[in-house]
C-alpha cells in the first residue's frame, strides 16, 4: 500500500486539509483542555470567547454585518430553526421550492415540517439523464405562490454552481424569502451574503474551509432577522442569558436569538484554528490552484472516455469534478483500489466525486489516472 502524502487527496467536498492541519487544531484542542480543566472560574468567559472568534472570522469570510450570524450544529438544524422562526404568512398555504439537487438533509427536514406548518414542498426535478437541475427550470416553477426557496449554491453530486444573481433576482421579482446552502462552495467560491442580498444562509466549516464536524452556521439578513421569533429556544437566545425570570423571556435583539440552549462549543473551537489559516491565504490563489487541477483532471477523463457529471464550464462548476464510472463498475472495488495507492476519492452511486485542493498536485492526478486506468 502506498504511503499517503496528501498529493493524491480527492475529498475537499467531504473533509478538506491544509498544511500543518493536525498539529494546528491539537494545540486548539488542547488549550481547551486546558483551560476547561483548569482549578478556576474562567472557563465560561474563556470558551465563549473562543466560540465569538468563530462567529466572526465567519462573518468576516461570507461579508455578514454584525449581529447577523451565530453558530448551529449542522445546516439541518440551521434550517430548521429559521423555518420554525418564521411569521406564519411566509409558509401557510405557499409553496417552499428546492431543487431535486439539494442536499438530501435538508428536503428530508422540509418534507417531515410542511403538513404542520402548512405549506407545499415542491422540488424541481432532474431532466432525464441530467446531473444537475437548470436555472431555466428553477425559475419555470418559480411563481409568486412560492413563500420560500433554498437555492444550493454548489451542488454535492454535480458540482453545478447555479447563477445566483439570476435566480435571487426572480425571487425578488416574485416576492419570495431566498435562502442559499453554501455548504459545498464557500472556501472556494467567491459568495457574500449581499451580493445578491439574500434573506438567509446556511453552512457548514467541513470541506473547503477544513474545519470540524458539528460547527455549521447560519445567518439571517434584516428585515427578515427582526420578524422571527424561533420556537427553538432557550436561555442563549435572550440578550441576558442570566436572566431566569420564567415569565419574562425576550429574544436577544440581534442572531443570537437562533441560540437556543447550552452552545456547542467546542466544534467551533476546534474550526477556528481551520478558519484562521483560510483567511490567511490567497483566495485568488486557491481558487487559481483548483481550477488547473480540475482542467488536467478533465483532459484525462476525456482521454480515458469516462463521461463527465459535473459542467465543463468553469464559471458553471465548484470545485468539484464529478465522472460517470461505466455502468459495469464494482465502485467499492474502485475506491478501495485507489485508497490502496494512496489516493483518497469516493462514490455516490455511479458517480466518483474529485475536488483537488490546496494539498493536491499534479503528480496526484497521475497517480489518481494511473490507479484508473489499472482498475477499470
Amino acid at each position: 500500500m502506498t504511503t499517503p502524502d496528501g498529493s493524491a487527496y480527492f475529498l475537499y467536498h467531504s473533509i478538506g486539509m491544509y498544511p500543518g492541519k493536525a498539529e494546528a487544531m491539537a494545540a486548539g484542542l488542547s488549550d481547551f483542555a486546558s483551560s476547561w480543566g483548569a482549578f478556576d472560574d474562567g472557563q465560561w468567559m474563556r470558551t465563549l470567547g473562543k466560540r465569538q472568534r468563530f462567529i466572526e472570522l465567519w462573518s468576516e469570510l461570507i461579508g455578514a454585518p454584525k449581529g447577523t450570524l451565530t453558530s448551529a450544529e449542522n445546516v439541518t438544524t440551521a434550517l430548521y430553526s429559521l423555518i420554525g422562526a418564521l411569521p406564519g404568512h411566509h409558509l401557510a398555504g405557499r409553496r417552499v421550492l428546492v431543487t431535486a439537487d439539494c442536499f438530501p438533509s435538508l428536503h428530508f427536514l422540509l418534507a417531515g415540517l410542511a403538513p404542520r406548518l402548512g405549506f407545499t414542498l415542491d422540488t424541481v426535478p432532474l431532466r432525464e439523464g441530467a446531473s444537475w437541475v437548470h436555472d431555466d427550470d428553477v425559475i419555470a416553477l418559480w411563481g409568486a405562490d412560492v413563500g420560500l426557496a433554498l437555492l444550493t449554491q454548489v451542488t454535492s453530486t454535480a458540482s453545478h454552481r447555479c447563477d445566483l444573481d439570476r435566480l435571487v433576482a426572480h425571487g425578488r421579482q416574485m416576492g419570495s424569502l431566498v435562502g442559499v446552502d453554501i455548504t459545498q462552495g464557500v472556501g472556494l467560491i467567491p459568495y457574500r451574503v449581499d451580493a445578491p442580498a439574500v434573506d438567509f444562509t446556511v453552512s457548514t466549516t467541513l470541506k473547503w474551509l477544513c474545519g470540524t464536524p458539528g460547527a455549521g452556521i447560519i445567518h439571517i439578513a434584516e428585515p427578515l432577522l427582526s420578524e422571527c421569533r424561533p420556537e427553538l429556544r432557550g436561555w442563549f437566545s435572550q440578550d441576558n442569558i442570566f436572566s431566569w425570570d420564567l415569565d419574562a423571556f425576550a429574544y436577544a435583539p440581534d442572531a443570537r436569538r437562533f441560540d437556543h440552549g447550552t452552545p456547542s462549543a467546542l466544534a467551533c473551537i476546534g474550526s477556528v484554528a481551520a478558519l484562521e489559516w483560510h483567511a490567511a491565504q490567497d483566495k485568488v490563489a486557491l481558487l487559481a490552484h483548483n481550477r488547473k487541477l480540475g482542467t488536467a483532471i478533465i483532459a484525462q477523463a476525456d482521454a480515458m472516455g469516462l463521461a463527465l457529471a459535473s459542467p465543463r464550464d468553469d464559471s458553471r462548476r465548484g470545485g468539484s469534478i464529478m465522472l460517470r464510472l461505466p455502468a459495469e463498475t464494482d465502485t467499492a472495488t474502485v475506491v478501495n483500489g485507489l485508497r490502496e495507492r494512496g489516493v483518497f476519492t469516493d462514490c455516490r452511486g455511479r458517480i466518483l466525486r474529485l475536488s483537488p485542493g490546496t494539498i493536491t498536485t499534479e503528480a496526484g492526478i497521475e497517480r489518481l489516472f494511473a490507479g484508473l486506468r489499472e482498475l477499470l
